[in-house]
């Protein structure tokens, strides 16, 4: 493998740290499951618009390409190498949990974390077979489940056009096209190995061997985030007593993108803010004070549509849980402030 042609006008935290002496350093290493660097950077050596543009195939590549993957996790999280990350999954530490009783503005809260289990490589070093493996684990695991959180698993490959149909309705459906991923290797031998999960009244979904292994998330309408955040603690307690998820001092939970790193969580509302549409510059002064990303309703990369923004945290290393979902509450609370003196205005 040569060093990559990256151009100059490039802005990924690839392409900045991706130096020629570092690629020599690191060019002909493997972890353990055969994990090498043209893997872990070819998402960003394909996609020159990728914003971060590496991807980890197991945990032992954040230790095998440090040179690489310091530095970039160290812009984008703040972290130091010789930091040490946190957790703190306890509900009734979170203040000013009901955002919105009246429903005026926050049209749905949905908390997300991303899990893999500990004895597997991560999505983009997975086998055919692994993934397989991996799946029957976590259906089992899931099939395990009761009350409130019981459903059933949907896998993709044999999936009805109904069932089909039906989940893309309810924007539950994750799909093969993402180019990121498919560079990655995230896609590889698609559908099989993979599907989703929801509970009878469709607010707990996991999805299985996406980006992550298990993507789990629970979600309900309006701007309730302790109870959301209550029921993905449940969850994610009953889980780990079946399953073990690959969790380190240092880094967390180790994810396969480095930005989710940490608690691996993206707390997020769907909020219609038309007024502070109107003003980006005020609205993004006001994410960047509290930590918060905005995209568009159909998320990455995505575009708002009618003034209603998907808001949530950007933090996730290096602060706990709890502080994170805080950051989007406490950032929320301003948007909806500002959006009703700016209406007043109008």
């Amino acid at each position: 493998m040569n060093y990559p042609n990256l151009p100059k006008e490039c802005n990924s935290l690839l392409c900045k740290y991706l130096t020629p002496e570092i690629f020599e350093q690191l060019k002909d290493k493997q972890t353990s499951n055969g994990f090498s660097l043209e893997q872990a950077i070819r998402s960003g050596v394909e996609n020159l618009d990728s914003g971060i543009g590496v991807y980890a195939g197991d945990a032992q590549a954040y230790e095998l390409f440090a040179p690489l993957f310091d530095p970039i996790i160290k812009e984008y999280h703040g972290f130091e190498k010789s930091d040490r990350h946190q957790s703190n999954l306890n509900p009734e530490d979170l203040k000013n949990t009901d955002l919105d009783p009246r429903g005026e503005y926050i049209l749905s809260t949905r908390i997300r974390v991303g899990r893999n289990l500990a004895d597997f490589p991560l999505g983009a070093g997975l086998s055919k077979t692994q993934r397989d493996e991996v799946e029957q684990y976590v259906v089992d695991a899931l099939h395990s489940l009761d009350g409130e959180l019981s459903g059933r698993y949907y896998p993709l490959y044999d999936m009805s056009s109904e069932i089909q149909a039906q989940l893309i309705k309810d924007h539950f459906l994750f799909k093969e096209g993402d180019r990121f991923l498919a560079s990655a290797g995230l896609n590889r031998d698609w559908p099989h190995g993979r599907g989703i999960f929801h509970n009878h009244d469709k607010r707990f979904l996991v999805w299985v061997n996406e980006e992550d292994q298990l993507r789990i998330i629970s979600m309900q309408q309006r701007g309730n985030v302790g109870e959301v955040f209550m029921r993905l603690v449940h969850a994610l307690e009953h889980l780990e007593k079946r399953l073990t998820f690959v969790y380190g001092d240092h880094l967390g939970y180790i994810s396969s993108c480095p930005t989710n790193l940490g608690t691996a969580m993206r707390a997020s509302v769907h909020i219609k803010l038309p007024h502070l549409a109107q003003d980006m510059e005020l609205f993004r002064s006001i994410t960047d004070h509290y930590h918060l990303q905005i995209r568009g309703v159909d998320g990455e990369h995505s575009e708002s549509k009618e003034g209603i923004f998907d808001i949530s945290n950007r933090r996730r290393l290096g602060v706990t849980e709890v502080e994170a979902i805080q950051d989007m509450i406490n950032g929320v609370e301003v948007l909806i402030a500002k959006e009703q003196a700016l209406s007043l205005k109008s």
